[in-house]
């Protein structure tokens, strides 16, 4: 598990730098959203994609590309790891920022511990070397993993948001976890066309909507 432990550990510090521990998520009520690319985003790494993303401190974000399935098991990753063999689902790739760290939503009605961050009262985003180990070798099916992941500085987000970057969407492990995610960007920006077309704009996360930096070019 050696390797494993290496490529998570650089999380570790991106979680102190932004403050984020479990105390702090339990004081919070989680509220992750889902971000729905506009059509006219072209990035490569962003097109057609579809991104859980939730608050933290700083009026920082962080989340991960949810209908983004690659070739690769964890067990093609971690060969030499037993229980990364009992996933059966493939890896994700989960955004552009360290794509060799390894991350999970987990599905669960508890916080699992220490390390992770509150996304639903169903999902939270594992993100430490202890509690990824933790899931893939006591529970490994029941979490979606990622490799690499998406942060936003502060106001980054609230500028796509305002340039119409993404639509924004209620999360629920039902679209998270969903086995096809084939036709999940078509699905959903229906339904944020939907939304914007029966009220004056979608509705945010007031904490979504701080600052003013851009991040990405709509073409």
């Amino acid at each position: 598990m050696k390797q494993l432990r290496t490529v998570v550990w650089a999380m570790v510090a991106m979680l102190a730098c932004f403050g984020v521990q479990a105390q702090a998520q339990k004081e919070a009520e989680p509220d992750a959203v889902l971000l729905v690319a506009s059509p006219g985003l072209r990035d490569a790494d962003y097109q057609r994609s579809v991104v859980i993303v939730v608050p933290v401190d700083g009026d920082r974000h962080i989340g991960v590309i949810v209908n983004r399935p690659t070739r690769r098991t964890l067990a093609s990753l971690f060969p030499e790891h037993q229980p990364s063999k009992k996933v059966t689902e493939p890896v994700f790739f989960g955004g552009p920022m360290s794509r060799g760290a390894v991350v999970a939503v987990v599905k669960s009605d508890k916080d699992p511990g220490k390390g992770t961050v509150g996304l639903t009262k169903e999902m939270f985003l594992a993100m430490t070397v202890n509690i990824v180990d933790k899931v893939i070798e006591d529970t490994p099916n029941d979490a979606r993993y990622y490799v690499g992941y998406i942060v936003w500085r502060p106001g980054e987000l609230r500028s796509e948001i305002d340039r119409k970057v993404w639509n924004v969407v209620n999360a629920s492990p039902d679209i998270v976890f969903r086995k096809d995610t084939s036709n999940l960007w078509e699905e959903l920006s229906r339904m944020a066309r939907a939304i914007t077309a029966s009220v004056d704009g979608p509705l945010l996360d007031p904490r979504l909507l701080a600052g003013t930096t851009p991040a990405i070019a709509v073409h």
